[in-house]
């Protein structure tokens, strides 16, 4: 009987200990790799959309460029708080070969393209969908943006409201 008890408790401190490591290594922002880390970088999968200019917009069109690609939608408060960030940092950095993408997750085109204009957003945005967010991991929440290299492969991945003060380290550094 006390070999049972004591099983019992080894495997719920076991069971806590996953979920506390868990918690607190899920939806932090993961830093860029450093140069020649053997672990081997996904390269960003490339798609195909129209943005809402009705230009296409094609991921692979920006290689050799610095890439933050920003999963987002008009309801999501966090997403509201960055976007205004990521307009300066497209200001900032543009001409050094940023550029800021926004997939919207919204299903009405006509609510994004209002959202657009009163954020006064300085960079391409188009409306994605389920196919595109399972391409990129599976995006379960929202925002959810990636750090493209210039040679396409992501190099950070920032999970809810990103800390700004860190992207735009990782920004200068891929620059």
């Amino acid at each position: 009987m006390e070999a049972v008890k004591t099983k019992a408790i080894a495997a719920v401190a076991i069971l806590g200990l996953i979920v506390y490591t868990a918690s607190h290594h899920w939806g932090r922002p993961a830093r860029s790799m450093p140069a020649g880390n053997a672990v081997a970088q996904p390269v960003a999968p490339d798609f195909s959309l129209t943005d809402l200019n009705g230009q296409t917009l094609q991921l692979s069109r920006y290689r050799g460029k610095v890439v933050v690609l920003n999963f987002w939608a008009t309801w999501c408060s966090p997403c509201r708080s960055e976007i205004p960030r990521f307009v300066d940092l497209q200001n900032k950095y543009g001409g050094n070969g940023l550029q800021i993408i926004g997939i919207s997750l919204d299903d009405d085109p006509k609510l994004v393209r209002g959202f657009y204009q009163q954020l006064r957003m300085n960079y391409p945005v188009a409306i994605g969908d389920a196919t595109l967010a399972e391409r990129y991991g599976g995006i379960l929440g929202l925002p959810v943006s990636f750090l493209i290299c210039r040679d396409g492969r992501i190099c950070a991945k920032h999970v809810g409201e990103a800390d700004i003060a860190l992207m735009e380290q990782e920004i200068k550094s891929a620059l």
